[in-house]
């Protein structure tokens, strides 16, 4: 009996070793980004910090934060109070998506001229991508569109209401020419725009001063 299981677990293993991969990993369609406390204070490994416009700022770090949702104990923060042409951006190096569903949980920390933050997508570089974001400051939630360092909104809602300092959840999804923004689990908006058609890079963003906690990035490929 124990010779018989040895063999079929040894089968087991040779056809994952064979097949290039576990059989029974999880969805590798999905893929989440933690943060470690190995990188705190710094750019978490495999990121990288980046910003469009002129002017210092964009100083992204891994902090603590005991309220992080994950319950890791820290959270991925933009730290700097970038002047008010400044987009602060943080793009996972690795990545390359299309057709894709990004979400994340963020808090507003702090930010006089702008508040929150949120995602881009089929990013190219720090001139060319695209961004959706939650201003708790403004009360809207808009998606934008950046071309050679000049920022276009192709929609979003306005008079949204969320408290600060309080955890929420944001979610894009991305297939096609086709956009929808989430905000709490709630559709806010759908739009639609080709300017940006191959894969691209994806990461988190916020503006000029908002100083903000990201926590649980989530990436899945969508077909």
């Amino acid at each position: 009996m124990q010779w018989t299981m040895a063999v079929v677990l040894a089968a087991f293993v040779g056809m994952a070793v064979t097949s290039g991969k576990p059989l029974w990993a999880a969805d590798e369609k999905t893929r989440s980004f933690p943060f470690s406390k190995d990188d705190i204070g710094k750019v978490p490994k495999g990121w990288k910090a980046e910003k469009t416009g002129r002017g210092e700022g964009s100083v992204w770090k891994v902090v603590e934060d005991d309220t992080a949702p994950s319950k890791s104990g820290v959270v991925l923060a933009q730290t700097a109070k970038s002047p008010g042409g400044v987009f602060n951006i943080c793009v996972a190096e690795d990545t390359n998506y299309k057709d894709v569903e990004l979400s994340v949980s963020f808090k507003a920390v702090a930010g006089d001229e702008d508040q929150g933050g949120g995602f881009v997508w089929r990013y190219k570089d720090n001139n060319n991508y695209y961004i959706c974001r939650m201003n708790p400051l403004e009360d809207n939630y808009r998606v934008y569109k950046v071309v050679a360092g000049k920022r276009t909104q192709l929609g979003g809602k306005e008079g949204i209401k969320i408290p600060l300092a309080e955890w929420h959840k944001l979610k894009v999804e991305v297939k096609g020419s086709k956009m929808e923004g989430y905000l709490d689990g709630q559709k806010i908006w759908e739009i639609m725009d080709e300017t940006y058609k191959d894969a691209g890079k994806v990461g988190l963003w916020s503006k000029a001063d908002a100083q903000s906690h990201f926590d649980e990035f989530k990436a899945q490929e969508l077909q």
